[in-house]
């Protein structure tokens, strides 16, 4: 099959794969979409949103309609590292055995992934970043297509560990889960107050969705858009010559390089799925907030003038 005719039977795909998803899930369009973009580009990405807005039942949804294991983690404080990763066990012949844990998934859902302590956040980036883990000297390699979403409460802090911004820099996407509205309220009450249970079919298999990240990474990119990704991740960065008194006044720390090639791979995923060839500036602009939002750290004095970090954004697209 040539790109060109595997672009066009993404394009159907991704439309049936957004039905299939809307049998069960109602509205929140724009963060399945950037979950899907993410898992189409081979990122991962961090959903922050208050309880009871339906992350498990949006991400297990999205796991059946591509057709992918699914498992959910649910951080607590006293969660070790083998809780997820898996451990060694002797067997009934006294030998060692490995038992997997659940990290060894398809789409792993880390829910509440600021409630556990650092080492047990490590763990889980490592197995992000590498797609394998290390147990007693052995390697294990995770089945691909890898992807993460972990979730965030907004609202609680205390007993919590936020993540390191190191660590938050692995996550392609930051998405942002508002709440559903009237209408939208209206219709989930009655479809999950009556009998009825939804499900939605598997429409890829994990060869195809590889394929699919391939044929992405494959999509050529002109170097004028390229360059207008560079720019506006430096134009994040207070203390270098393309910033303007605006991120001066109310950034401390801008974006580095990995926003760059996310900016470019989210463009190529994001042409694909609107049937282009390659992306323009458009593309860019249309991930720009999702890729940028927790990579740019905030001052006291855009805090204590409402700024923020989508305002910011905004400003210097």
């Amino acid at each position: 099959m040539s790109d060109v005719t595997a672009i066009q039977n993404l394009v159907q795909k991704r439309n049936e794969l957004k039905a299939e998803i809307a049998k069960v899930i109602v509205g929140q369009d724009a963060v399945v979409d950037q979950i899907v973009l993410s898992i189409f580009s081979g990122g991962h990405a961090l959903l922050v949103g208050v309880p009871g807005l339906a992350k498990t039942l949006m991400v297990n949804t999205i796991a059946q309609a591509l057709g992918l294991d699914f498992k959910r983690i649910q951080f607590t404080p006293d969660l070790m590292p083998s809780d997820i990763l898996g451990s060694e066990i002797l067997d009934e012949n006294r030998q060692f055995k490995f038992i997997k844990g659940p990290v060894f998934s398809n789409i792993i859902l880390a829910d509440e992934i600021n409630r556990t302590p650092p080492k047990t956040q490590a763990a889980l980036l490592e197995a992000m970043q590498e797609r394998a883990v290390t147990i007693a000297g052995q390697n294990y390699k995770l089945d691909l297509p890898y992807f993460v979403l972990a979730t965030q409460n907004p609202i609680e802090q205390e007993g919590t560990y936020p993540l390191p911004e190191a660590q938050l820099d692995r996550f392609m996407f930051a998405i942002k889960l508002d709440y559903p509205t009237f209408e939208e309220e209206v219709q989930v009450v009655k479809s999950t107050t009556n009998d009825s249970k939804p499900m939605s079919n598997a429409l890829f298999t994990s060869a195809e969705i590889i394929e699919f990240q391939q044929l992405i990474r494959r999509i050529p990119v002109a170097d004028n858009v390229v360059e207008y990704a560079v720019r506006l991740v430096n134009k994040t960065r207070p203390n270098g010559p393309m910033a303007i008194d605006y991120v001066r006044n109310y950034l401390d720390w801008g974006a580095g390089p990995r926003a760059s090639q996310n900016l470019i791979l989210a463009a190529k995923t994001h042409a694909a799925f609107q049937g282009k060839y390659s992306p323009d500036i458009e593309d860019v602009k249309a991930v720009a907030e999702g890729i940028l939002r927790h990579r740019i750290i905030k001052n006291y004095k855009a805090d204590a003038d409402g700024i923020t970090e989508e305002m910011i954004i905004q400003k210097l697209l």
